[in-house]
């Protein structure tokens, strides 16, 4: 996988994937754009949704939605990681079993997801979930 990120103007910068696709990123703090910290969070959000939703719907689970609403905290002083994240899951769907929603949103975080598995490496990762 490859992906280049160029210096547009100010703190703006434009990153282009492998596959074409391309994103501004604001460096000031997400003035103008999400800053690049910003979409590592997003970037957890989406890849343990995709596991989520995939494991439910590979448990014969009738999923109609799946919104993950992360949180953060980060260190005070540079370099400002993160230092614990949590992501919520709020599912809806038709007769969704409770014991399987618990153990594949579990599942994503602890065996699935990519990005999850590298940033807990040295934070605090957590999950929750709710059935809407």
């Amino acid at each position: 996988m490859q992906a280049e990120v160029k210096w547009v103007d100010g703190f703006q910068f434009l990153g282009e994937s492998q596959s074409g696709h391309t994103i501004v990123m604001d460096g000031s703090g997400g003035k103008s754009a999400p800053s690049p910290m910003e979409m590592v969070l997003m970037a957890a959000g989406g890849c343990s949704s995709v596991d989520v939703v995939d494991g439910l719907k590979g448990a014969n689970q009738n999923v109609t939605g799946c919104v993950a609403k992360l949180s953060a905290v980060r260190r005070d002083s540079a370099p400002k990681i993160f230092t614990e994240i949590n992501i919520h899951f709020e599912v809806t769907g038709e007769q969704l079993d409770a014991t399987v929603v618990a153990q594949v949103t579990k599942d994503s975080l602890e065996k699935y997801c990519s990005v999850c598995l590298m940033l807990g490496e040295g934070i605090e990762m957590t999950h929750s979930w709710e059935i809407v």
